[in-house]
C-alpha cells in the first residue's frame, strides 16, 4: 500500500499542477511564460509541480486581507457579508424610521376601504374552500374533454 501511495502522491500532484498551470492566466504566472512551466511540470515529475505551486505563480492572501495575514479589513474591493458591510447597515437604519408606523392589524385597519377587506379566518376558510372546489372542477373538465374528442371521433368515424 505505501508503494502505491509514493507512486500516487506524486502523480496527484503532478496533475494538480498541471490543471493548475493551464488555468491560470497569462499575466498571473511569473519567471516563465505558460509553455515553459508546463514543460517543467511534465517533465520533472516530483520537483517541477513542487517548483510550479512555490515560485509560478502570484498568490494572493486567503481571505483577501493584506499584510499577509489573510485577515478580514483588507481594502481589495472583493465581496463583503451583508452585516460587515457599513453601507448596507446605513441603509438599514435608514429604512427603519419610514416603516416604524404602526402596523395594519385586521381589528384595526386604518381606511375604510380596508376595513370592507379586513377578513375573518372563517371567511378565509369558505373561499379556500371555493376556491378548491373550482380547481376540481377545471380539473375534472381537462380530464373528461380527451375523452369527449375520443367519442366524437369515433362517432364520426362509424
Amino acid at each position: 500500500m505505501l508503494r502505491a501511495l509514493m507512486i500516487l502522491l506524486p502523480l496527484a500532484l503532478t496533475i494538480y499542477a498541471f490543471i493548475d498551470c493551464l488555468n491560470t492566466p497569462e499575466d498571473e504566472i511569473k519567471h516563465l511564460p505558460k509553455v515553459a512551466w508546463v514543460i517543467i511540470i511534465l517533465l520533472f515529475w516530483v520537483v517541477g509541480p513542487v517548483v510550479w505551486l512555490v515560485a509560478g505563480k502570484k498568490r494572493q492572501p486567503a481571505g483577501g486581507g493584506f499584510g499577509g495575514f489573510g485577515g478580514r479589513g483588507g481594502r481589495g474591493g472583493g465581496w463583503v457579508a451583508p452585516d460587515d458591510n457599513p453601507e448596507f447597515l446605513k441603509s438599514l437604519s435608514e429604512e427603519k424610521p419610514a416603516k416604524a408606523e404602526k402596523p395594519e392589524t385586521p381589528e384595526t385597519p386604518a381606511t375604510p376601504e380596508k376595513a370592507e377587506k379586513a377578513e375573518t379566518p372563517e371567511k378565509k376558510d369558505q373561499d379556500d374552500d371555493a376556491l378548491f372546489e373550482d380547481w376540481e372542477a377545471d380539473l375534472r373538465r381537462r380530464e373528461d374533454e380527451p375523452k369527449r374528442r375520443e367519442d366524437g371521433e369515433e362517432e364520426r368515424g362509424a
